[in-house]
């Protein structure tokens, strides 16, 4: 890779770059097969880091994802390179692109449900001669996505391995007949409709580590501020907002369809004068030092995939700096994540408030 890149947030693996094979393999081809000249529409789809984006910049393309670590990392390296942090527009997961489009650079998403979405919006965006090149690590890809090429984009073929990543080329085919996206799906907890769109974590189910989360929730007449890190699509914040009427629960959520998703539940809920969301990587961004009295978190234990506690690690830390002194912070995890000893680090104390064969879940208390 040409460009200096770097991988948000920082402290993580170092070996880990900010870019992959396959985004390699992207550009490669798509320089060799000449697909890209000063004319050409480009939109970039899921692009991690914004090495897709960094390097394309010259042709000032729509950069579309979902999140909004990967946006934060895409004018981070746009700056680190000395390049202005307009010359590629950003479009969250939330918000369709602006068609139409000659090429589409993709990266396959780690979520089905979350590509077949991608794809029925993107299909109206499409030039006639509109040309689709998704790319993943193969051991990363499953054949469901080159399937699902198919049937929302059109004829597909695909590349030979390159360093262990692959290739797929898909040409639109107008006369397919298909959804305009992905509906959400709704499940009932705790006496509240949850509706999720196709990127939220969990989003047509209740994930297992929510729901021990979940019996460790206190109720409370008490005018608290609750803070939800990693909040979904409002799960465990419209909860506390029922559990704790005089409470003030703010959710925070890096994907921009997680953050609509609770938004709208709120509404439909009735409990938007006690909710407020944002989409945000950062605590730091949203709550002032010292301002929540509990902060309740269900982590991740990923990033893309990479398999880490440092993004975990980061949220720990922030949560801290949020709570007041004695202020409590909720934590569920897999047991093999061993986030007691980090918490007992960071924090000086922790308790096992609740379990079962997987998953804890952990209070510790600022002092």
């Amino acid at each position: 890779m040409d460009w200096t890149l770097e991988r948000l947030p920082p402290g993580g693996d170092p070996s880990l770059r900010a870019w992959s094979t396959a985004d390699r393999y992207l550009l490669n081809h798509a320089r060799e097969a000449g697909l890209v000249d000063h004319a050409t529409r480009v939109l970039v789809v899921n692009d991690a880091f914004g090495a897709l984006g960094v390097s394309l910049h010259a042709h000032r393309p729509q950069w579309w994802s979902d999140s909004f670590r990967s946006g934060r990392a895409l004018r981070h390296n746009l700056v680190l390179n000395d390049l202005p942090d307009d010359a590629v527009t950003l479009v969250p997961g939330d918000e369709d692109p602006v068609g139409p489009f000659d090429l589409v650079l993709m990266r396959f998403p780690k979520s089905l449900a979350w590509q077949e979405d991608q794809l029925l919006r993107l299909r109206p965006l499409l030039a006639p001669s509109a040309l689709v090149v998704a790319g993943g690590m193969i051991k990363h890809t499953p054949k469901r996505a080159f399937e699902l090429l198919e049937s929302c984009i059109g004829p597909t073929s695909t590349s030979l391995g390159w360093k262990k990543a692959r290739l797929a080329f898909a040409q639109l085919d107008p006369e397919l007949t298909c959804a305009s996206g992905v509906p959400p799906k709704t499940i009932e907890v705790d006496g509240v409709s949850i509706s999720a769109r196709a990127n939220v974590f969990a989003w047509d189910k209740l994930d297992l580590g929510a729901r021990v989360l979940l019996r460790s929730l206190p109720e409370s007449d008490e005018p608290w501020r609750i803070v939800d890190q990693g909040c979904g699509s409002g799960v465990l914040a419209l909860t506390l907002a029922n559990r704790c009427p005089n409470a003030i629960v703010t959710g925070v959520d890096e994907s921009y369809q997680a953050i609509a998703s609770a938004e709208a539940n709120a509404a439909t809920a009735g409990l938007t004068q006690q909710t407020r969301f944002a989409v945000n990587d950062r605590l730091d961004d949203v709550a002032e030092a010292g301002d929540a009295d509990l902060v309740v978190c269900n982590p991740p234990f990923h990033q893309s995939h990479a398999v880490g506690d440092h993004v975990a690690w980061g949220m720990f830390r922030q949560a801290q700096r949020t709570l007041v002194r004695g202020g409590r912070y909720l934590v569920v995890g897999n047991r093999h994540m061993n986030y007691h000893a980090k918490l007992k680090r960071l924090f000086g104390n922790c308790t096992t408030v609740g379990n079962d064969k997987r998953f804890v879940v952990l209070e510790a208390t600022r002092r």
